[in-house]
């Protein structure tokens, strides 16, 4: 590898790791604005989407000028290619925790109700799985990348259940519907964060062994 490309591979994971920071603050602070019920938090969180739209687009300009300048083959390519899509993960993430921000400003501007269900656990669990997808990616790590894959599950099982509990509450209890259908929003989205670090987890991999784990499979079926 030439010494540019080097360079150039420094920077991306530079700025990709601090991506990697800043999306997982901002689930971690929406979660606890909609659980507080903290309005100026919720606020905070959406106003710092602006900066991870930046930061995504000027990401996505160093991937494609690496690309297009130096050519990198092997797994320097295969880096440059996860990068993108991990890129644009994290960007769709960065979304998703302002949806739930914003679920949290309307939550908090109604009548107060008791949480039914464990959003708090969910959220946890979800966390962990961004938590676990950005140390495999750090470390390079195909066993850690696959556990994340199979945490997943328990994640769709909790948006399940919750659902459920969710459309039994709003039949008893109608007039609280618009209250319980945000917190279905909120599980939804954390649901949806959880397979963002699936596809970060699966990215890993990929930039690992040059296998594309998807659609069942493990990284152990492609060895």
């Amino acid at each position: 590898m030439s010494v540019h490309l080097q360079r150039e591979i420094d920077r991306i994971k530079g700025s990709l790791l601090s991506l990697c920071g800043l999306v997982e603050d901002q689930v971690q602070l929406a979660t606890r604005a909609f659980l507080d019920r903290d309005e100026q938090l919720a606020e905070t969180v959406i106003r710092r989407d602006a900066e991870i739209d930046h930061r995504e687009v000027d990401l996505e300009e160093e991937c494609l000028k690496t690309l297009a300048l130096h050519q990198p083959v092997a797994i320097d390519l295969r880096f440059v290619v996860a990068a993108l899509k991990i890129n644009n993960d994290l960007e769709r993430i960065g979304d998703l925790a302002v949806n739930i921000a914003r679920k949290g400003l309307a939550f908090a501007r109604e009548p107060y109700i008791d949480i039914p269900f464990d959003v708090s656990g969910m959220s946890e669990k979800t966390q962990a799985m961004l938590r676990d997808a950005i140390d495999a990616l750090v470390n390079l790590d195909v066993k850690l990348a696959e556990q994340v894959c199979h945490a997943d599950d328990e994640v769709d099982s909790l948006k399940r259940e919750y659902r459920e509990q969710t459309e039994a509450l709003i039949r008893r209890e109608p007039p609280k519907a618009p209250a319980y259908l945000r917190l279905l929003a909120v599980t939804r989205n954390l649901e949806r964060i959880a397979d963002c670090a699936t596809n970060i987890a699966e990215d890993v991999i990929y930039m690992v062994l040059g296998k594309i784990i998807r659609h069942g499979r493990s990284a152990e079926d492609t060895r």
